[in-house]
């Protein structure tokens, strides 16, 4: 999305597989971008073996490793997609009793334009900033050790950024014809794993 981190009210990390997406948070929050950090995120087949206690958990013991104090973080357990990331992380905040007028949105790099769409939907009244690692595709892919998953997560991504709009769980994000080539050749290539079922 190319934003620049700023200030906001919150930082909402979104759960996954990925470990640095607590690592991204954990430093806005010791950078003093946010005074308060929400992790969202139960366990699903991706991350079910690597973080067993949960996503959210797992994240929240990461960043409290990385100096964040135990009072700055909180954990939203339960979410098991990006819809419910932004909403019950929204049920935790206005439970805590905190206000919020921004949202540090941290995600995956390939995840950065289908949270955001997401949240603007969700969430519509609150300026949302997207940030993830700032790697290059191979250095992520390394710094994972799974190029197959990694793509097929980019592919189940981008498959639902062109149907969820029209199905209310998003707003429209324009796919360029390129990128809708590269998505239908890795589909037939085999990289579905991850795809939204339809129809």
């Amino acid at each position: 999305m190319h934003h620049a981190p700023r200030p906001c009210s919150v930082a909402i990390g979104l759960g996954s597989h990925d470990l640095g997406v607590a690592t991204v948070a954990a430093q806005a929050y010791l950078d003093g971008l946010v005074p308060v950090i929400v992790f969202s995120g139960a366990t699903s087949p991706t991350t079910k073996g690597r973080f067993p206690q949960g996503e959210a958990v797992a994240y929240r013991e990461h960043a409290l490793s990385l100096g964040v104090p135990d009072h700055a973080v909180l954990v939203e357990p339960t979410a098991t997609n990006t819809g419910q990331n932004i909403t019950q992380s929204r049920a935790i905040l206005e439970a805590a009793d905190i206000s919020v007028s921004s949202v540090l949105l941290v995600c995956k790099p390939y995840e950065q334009r289908r949270a955001y769409a997401t949240a603007l939907k969700l969430w519509p009244e609150v300026e949302f900033v997207c940030t993830s690692a700032p790697m290059e595709l191979t250095e992520y892919v390394n710094s994972i050790g799974d190029v197959r998953i990694i793509i097929d997560m980019m592919i189940g991504a981008l498959q639902r950024i062109m149907i969820y709009p029209a199905q209310g769980f998003m707003a429209d994000v324009p796919v360029p014809p390129n990128v809708k080539a590269a998505y239908e050749r890795l589909v037939q290539a085999g990289f579905t794993s991850r795809l939204a079922v339809t129809g």
